[in-house]
């Protein structure tokens, strides 16, 4: 079982910290949405937990060990990290594209171990990709290069899934399919940290909810008991309210100010 931790986590940039003094810790099992306005350090903080950047303060371990002590090769297996916009820059087919996530499994030299292949397959069709499988990434629209990426994420079976919006550009249906694997990974004892913007999806589908306001920790806990018009109003200036439970889950908000 895995579990992550952030202690006193800070990023500076040109004198001011995008993320500030962020504490958290969170295990295998989890789907943790992390929310907050634009420019709130979403993507700084998500960076920084998938051991892309550094931190300037503070640290972030993995069972206990700091990021910065793990053997790079074995953490590229324990977790994957889904960037925000992906974009394609060679021609080569989505199966290849999807294949790189396999990478830190594979031998110096030679193709794809046979064993692979159904990881792959399975991959692709989870995301359903299997009739994109020869085409070339760099025709591929951005919501399909989207899902490309997110099979690539859980084509080497990681551990922890460290999301950037990974519903952005999608249409409803794949953002659904999107979001329910993301939850069923978490029902498969592994750790799904994503940043979503639809908090009607967060509400219905997300186990925990992280929410920064000026790259602080403004509410970590389940969903259910901090997702509530009071944080929305610190977090997003809106006023809302969030009606039913579950999957009947949606977030009714309307923008201060506005009209009836």
């Amino acid at each position: 079982m895995s579990r992550l931790g952030a202690s006193h986590v800070t990023v500076r940039r040109n004198g001011r910290a995008i993320v500030d003094d962020v504490s958290f810790e969170i295990e295998a099992g989890a789907f943790v949405a992390l929310v907050g306005a634009n420019g709130a350090g979403k993507s700084t903080l998500l960076s920084v937990l998938s051991g892309l950047i550094p931190a300037d303060g503070g640290a972030v371990t993995l069972d206990g060990q700091t990021l910065s002590a793990l053997d790079r090769r074995d953490l590229a297996r324990r977790r994957a990290y889904l960037p925000q916009s992906p974009r394609a820059e060679w021609p080569i087919s989505v199966e290849r594209l999807v294949a790189l996530g396999l990478t830190p499994y594979l031998p110096a030299f030679g193709g794809l171990p046979g064993g692979m292949e159904p990881r792959l397959t399975q991959a692709l069709e989870a995301c359903d990709l299997a009739d994109q499988r020869l085409q070339a990434a760099t025709t591929l629209s951005g919501g399909e290069l989207t899902r490309v990426m997110l099979a690539r994420a859980l084509s080497g079976d990681p551990q922890i899934l460290i999301a950037d919006e990974p519903t952005t550009g999608l249409d409803p249906k794949h953002a659904l399919d999107t979001v329910r694997r993301l939850k069923d990974l978490a029902g498969q004892r592994k750790l799904v940290i994503a940043s979503l913007h639809d908090l009607t999806l967060a509400a219905r589908h997300a186990t925990h909810l992280m929410a920064l306001k000026a790259g602080r920790l403004a509410a970590f806990g389940p969903t259910a008991d901090v997702l509530t018009p009071g944080l929305l109003r610190r977090v997003f200036e809106v006023d809302a309210r969030i009606v039913g439970e579950g999957l009947d889950a949606y977030v009714d908000y309307q923008a201060r100010g506005a009209g009836p």
